[in-house]
């Protein structure tokens, strides 16, 4: 198949469209593990788009799929109406991802990172350069170290610069996985604020996976509660809240999350958590 024409993307296109996405990993020989179980959503143009869930519930696989990493066991994966199977190198042009654990050439630079970022986006150094420093001053990062090797910062300071990087290319879908987990609450708020800052000025859409439910709410004009690969609730934070409300009291987000799922955030990890060791111990006497 021939992927040399460009593809017009339409205005109206929704930026991403899943129909009963399945996505399964092997574990033994006649055995598989259910990642994202029939999972469909919308995200609309120009829309904050809130997954949120607990570590292990299948949000970064979801990311992965779409950003075209893994191909779905089934169902259907559309970016700006593209299919991610069929058009990889198409939708590609077309997003960026931001993970928590942000990829770099650690003995390299920031500077450096950044311009071999924006060459691989057909960006030249001599367009680059100038915009390099005009982000960097934008979200405050000290341009004193901006030629230091990147294992030497923070790993705030790295987010910022993985955040920089997708700016570069002015992307109209941003994937953002867990970007501030782990951070300190000043470079959270740092990353939050250039996140909005982002979606506001570029008119990007833009997806993000959390378990933060304060994130969550400030950021994401909808959001969808994800466990054990299924999407089990999804509207805006408000409805979301309004939907289990109780003797006429709203509510907070967290609130509606136990109400929705039967448990904490922190109770599913840990039995996540208590299920791999057990895996594990069955592994090592097998």
């Amino acid at each position: 198949m021939s992927n040399h024409a460009t593809v017009t993307v339409s205005d109206t296109q929704d930026a991403i469209n899943l129909t009963h996405v399945v996505k399964r990993f092997k574990k033994k020989r006649h055995e598989y593990s259910t990642a994202l179980n029939s999972v469909s959503l919308q995200l609309r143009r120009g829309e904050v788009f809130g997954i949120l869930g607990p570590n292990g519930s299948g949000k970064s696989t979801l990311v992965r799929v779409i950003s075209t990493l893994i191909i779905p066991d089934g169902g259907d994966v559309r970016v700006f109406g593209l299919d991610v199977v069929q058009n990889p190198r198409e939708v590609q042009r077309h997003i960026n991802r931001v993970s928590v654990e942000a990829s770099f050439f650690k003995k390299l630079s920031s500077m450096e990172n950044l311009i071999y970022g924006a060459k691989l986006y057909g960006v030249t150094d001599r367009e680059s350069k100038p915009m390099i420093k005009a982000i960097l001053s934008d979200i405050g990062f000290d341009y004193k170290r901006v030629n230091e090797p990147m294992e030497h910062l923070s790993r705030g300071m790295q987010q910022k610069i993985a955040l920089a990087r997708a700016l570069l290319t002015s992307p109209m879908l941003m994937l953002l996985d867990e970007p501030t987990t782990g951070l300190d609450p000043r470079s959270k708020k740092d990353v939050q604020r250039l996140v909005r800052k982002i979606h506001d000025e570029h008119d990007s859409s833009i997806l993000l996976c959390t378990h933060d439910m304060d994130e969550a709410e400030e950021l994401c004009d909808r959001i969808g509660i994800m466990v054990n690969g299924n999407i089990i609730a999804l509207d805006t934070p408000q409805a979301l809240k309004e939907r289990y409300q109780q003797d006429g009291q709203l509510p907070s987000l967290e609130d509606a999350f136990m109400a929705a799922t039967g448990q904490s955030m922190e109770e599913i990890e840990t039995a996540e958590l208590q299920r791999q060791e057990n895996e594990k111990e069955k592994a090592g006497v097998s």
